[in-house]
């Protein structure tokens, strides 16, 4: 199963300055399977050691920081000699062993040299000042659920991924039922590496959906082990919530939908669990679109995205026969599906900053307002279907007068005077990092 993000990778590793690489990312997105196929592929060696399991040297760090030492014990767990060079030291849930995020720090002061990948599903909630967490020592790469590409290379169409990346409309849409149809499976199936490979094997739509509710079960269970108790139960109530929240006309973040009566000050520590654990993504509102944008966040308005549109769609317990009915797919739920799946290809390029903008006292809303690599601002604006009437995107454009503005819907890929139309099918492409289009 090809991740893009092996470049990333590669990338670091061909570094001469690189750091010690943390790999963040929730729970079974495929970061241990990535890492480990990096080192077959890339290296002599491996030291692969998960600090959760049975057995494993969680107190290697705790005596001190004495890296000679470290790597003497390291040699003797994995029954081979270390070399800097050709060896790839992999500490996965790390913030399993105590002061094993600390240890970062002078693995990168004293011995550079050595090459290490830190990873762990709830890595992000222990990156605090706190937790002594070494700032400027380490490099960071995120993996989220595989892209709608990535799909694609799953389903075995690389022809397709290849006609889109080369821009070749006009073959493009001689398969747009095609692609549209993948376009409903990853709908429903999602990003999850699990879930897809499975349906790759057996196309067993309900096998899919017990998969996607184990994930779930899986991360309900993580906020009975690590959440701080006194936030469990809000917690649960905002993660509950967020099928409804997305149902919404307007999909800002109500915390009367959580309970009459609810605040803020209430749920921002679950809130900020949920999004530091990985598998929930903030969307701030901004005030005014310029630049840079994050100047103008408001902290106190935003979206939550799910990490997933296949796990979005299990939580709403949304069935297999919607892929069925023409395309209900794309505008039941009020369209929180593909603002979900928009949200999931945009995410995938970390040079882009996410934002969404209201404005005319809240009535006219634009979907995603971004920033892109060379601080350009674009208003996205997501239609479900191929109805293509969108009034306050044209008001939004007709007072600001972006350099570009996209719509994205299942229609084909054309251009109007004032904006660009992408099929729902290409977002991801659209704005991917060197592409000619967004960037």
């Amino acid at each position: 199963m090809y991740r893009s993000r092996i470049r990333s990778l590669i990338e670091w590793k061909l570094n001469r300055n690189r750091k010690p690489l943390v790999f963040l990312g929730a729970r079974q997105v495929g970061k241990t399977w990535l890492i480990q196929e990096f080192g077959k592929t890339e290296y002599k060696q491996m030291v692969y050691i998960n600090f959760e399991d049975d057995g494993a040297p969680k107190d290697l760090f705790q005596s001190d920081f004495d890296i000679d030492r470290i790597i003497t014990l390291l040699n003797a767990y994995a029954g081979l000699r270390i070399s800097a060079e050709d060896t790839l030291l992999v500490f996965d849930e790390i913030q399993a062993a105590p002061r094993g995020i600390t240890a970062l720090k002078f693995f990168y002061e004293k011995t550079p040299q050595y090459q290490i990948i830190a990873a762990g599903s709830l890595l992000g909630i222990n990156i605090h000042p706190e937790e002594s967490f070494p700032v400027g020592k380490v490099e960071f790469v995120t993996l989220y659920p595989l892209s709608f590409t990535e799909f694609l290379l799953a389903m075995e169409e690389p022809g397709l991924v290849e006609l889109m990346e080369k821009r070749e409309w006009e073959l493009v849409t001689t398969f747009k039922s095609k692609l549209i149809n993948y376009l409903r499976y990853y709908f429903f199936i999602g990003g999850m590496p699990e879930a897809v490979l499975r349906f790759t094997q057996n196309r067993d739509w309900n096998e899919v959906r017990k998969i996607q509710r184990n994930i779930l079960k899986a991360y309900e269970n993580d906020f009975s082990k690590h959440a701080p108790k006194e936030i469990q139960p809000r917690i649960r109530m905002v993660w509950e919530s967020i099928p409804a929240q997305l149902a919404k006309e307007n999909k800002k973040f109500i915390y009367g939908v959580l309970k009459e009566g609810a605040r803020a000050r209430d749920f921002e520590l679950a809130i900020q669990w949920l999004v530091d654990s990985g598998l929930l993504h903030k969307v701030y509102h901004v005030s005014k679109p310029a630049l840079p944008l994050a100047a103008y966040q408001e902290l106190s308005a935003f979206k939550l995205y799910l990490n997933d549109t296949g796990l979005l769609g299990a939580m709403a317990k949304l069935s297999a026969t919607t892929l069925l009915n023409g395309d209900a797919v794309f505008t039941e739920f009020k369209g929180a599906l593909s603002e979900q799946f928009v949200f999931q290809q945009l995410v995938q390029n970390e040079d882009i900053a996410i934002h969404y903008f209201t404005f005319d006292n809240s009535k006219f809303e634009i979907d995603f307002l971004i920033q892109n690599g060379n601080d350009e601002i674009i208003p996205i604006e997501v239609k479900s279907g191929e109805n293509l009437k969108a009034r306050s995107f044209k008001l939004f454009c007709e007072k600001f007068h972006p350099g570009t503005a996209i719509r994205t819907s299942l229609s084909n890929y054309h251009t109007e005077s004032w904006l660009s139309n992408v099929p729902l099918y290409d977002v991801e492409g659209y704005f991917k990092p060197g592409a000619d289009a967004g960037s």
